[in-house]
C-alpha cells in the first residue's frame, strides 16, 4: 500500500467534490422542488437522485483516466436503457430521467478554463426553469396523488361494478380512492394494476 493511499490532498479531488456539492443541489432542485411538486410519486424520487450521483462520479473519473467522451455518452445511453427496461416509464418521467443524466454530465466535466464555471451553472438553472415553466402552464392539473397496484379480484372490473370497486380498494390501501383506471389485465394469473387517483 503506497503512501499516497489515504492522502486527499488532492486539487483533482477537492475540484471534484466541489462540482459534487453543486451537481446535488440541482439535482435537489430538480427533483424535489419541481418534479415532487407536480406529480407526488416520491417512489422515482430514490432511482433519479442515485442515478444523478453515479453518473457525475463516472462522468467526473473519466478525465481523470483519459477515456474518451464517447465512451461516457455509451455508459450514459446503457443506464438509460437498463433503466427504463425495468419499470414503464411514461414520457414525462423519461425526461426528468434524460434531465438527471443531462445535468450530472454536464456538472462533471472539467473544463479548466474552457469554458466560465458560471456558464454552467446556467445551463442548469435553464433546465430547472424549463421544467417548471412546463409543468406550471402545460401539464395538466389533477388534484388527486396516484399510484399502481396490483388487483387480485378480476370480477370487480365489470363496469356495472364501478362502486363497489371504489370502495373496495379503498378499503384495502386505507386511502380516499376517488378514481381508478385498468393500466393491463394478467387473466392468466388473475390480477390486474390499476392506478388508483385519491386525495392526501
Amino acid at each position: 500500500m503506497t503512501s499516497e493511499f489515504f492522502n486527499l490532498n488532492n486539487p483533482a479531488f477537492w475540484a471534484i467534490m466541489e462540482r459534487f456539492a453543486m451537481n446535488l443541489v440541482f439535482l435537489f432542485l430538480l427533483l424535489r422542488v419541481v418534479y415532487y411538486r407536480f406529480s407526488r410519486k416520491s417512489n422515482y424520487l430514490f432511482g433519479f437522485f442515485l442515478m444523478g450521483i453515479v453518473i457525475f462520479f463516472i462522468g467526473a473519473m473519466l478525465k481523470i483516466v483519459a477515456m474518451e467522451f464517447q465512451m461516457a455518452i455509451g455508459l450514459f445511453a446503457i443506464f438509460t436503457i437498463l433503466n427504463l427496461r425495468t419499470i414503464s416509464f411514461d414520457v414525462k418521467n423519461m425526461a426528468y430521467l434524460f434531465a438527471v443524466i443531462a445535468i450530472s454530465a454536464l456538472n462533471s466535466l472539467d473544463l479548466k478554463g474552457k469554458f466560465p464555471f458560471m456558464g454552467v451553472v446556467i445551463f442548469n438553472i435553464i433546465i430547472i426553469a424549463s421544467a417548471f415553466v412546463l409543468e406550471y402552464f402545460l401539464t395538466k392539473k389533477d388534484k388527486y396523488c396516484s399510484h399502481p397496484i396490483i388487483y387480485g379480484n378480476l370480477e370487480m372490473l365489470k363496469p356495472h361494478n364501478k362502486k363497489e370497486l371504489l370502495s373496495n380498494v379503498a378499503e384495502l390501501t386505507g386511502l380516499d380512492v376517488r378514481k381508478i383506471k385498468i393500466r393491463r389485465v394478467n387473466y392468466k394469473e388473475r390480477i390486474a394494476v390499476l392506478d388508483i387517483f385519491y386525495e392526501t
